[in-house]
This record gives C-alpha cells, sequence and structure tokens, in this order.
C-alpha cells in the first residue's frame, strides 16, 4: 500500500468523506506508519478484527 494512497484515505475520514475505513491485515504496517506521522494521529480510532484486520474511524475528540 503506497503512503500517497494511505495519506488520501486518512484525509478522506477526515473529512468525513468516508465514515470508516477496512485495513487488512497485510497491509497494517504500511498504513499504521504513514498514521502514526500524522498531527491528528489520536483522532484515529483503530478497531481490531478477527484475523488481524482492522476498522479506521475518525473522532472528533482525539482519544487520550
Amino acid at each position: 500500500m503506497k503512503e500517497e494512497l494511505v495519506t488520501e484515505i486518512l484525509d478522506k475520514l477526515m473529512t468525513g468523506e468516508l465514515s470508516e475505513y477496512y485495513v487488512k491485515n497485510d497491509d497494517f504496517m504500511e498504513f499504521r506508519s504513514v498514521l502514526v506521522k500524522r498531527e491528528d494521529f489520536k483522532h484515529f480510532r483503530g478497531i481490531g478484527q478477527r484475523g488481524g484486520d482492522v476498522l479506521y474511524q475518525y473522532l472528533k475528540e482525539p482519544r487520550s
């Protein structure tokens, strides 16, 4: 998964264009490496799924 694609997906989550995004286990590390560099990192919630996949959502209030 390319960094440009991940950034585009994260921006769409932030603006509300996407309500959630499902990341497969195979793409998780590449996705997360881009996510943790963002200033709004704490606004993203990852919900672990069976098999190691993660469902990401954007929160208005940052998590603690």
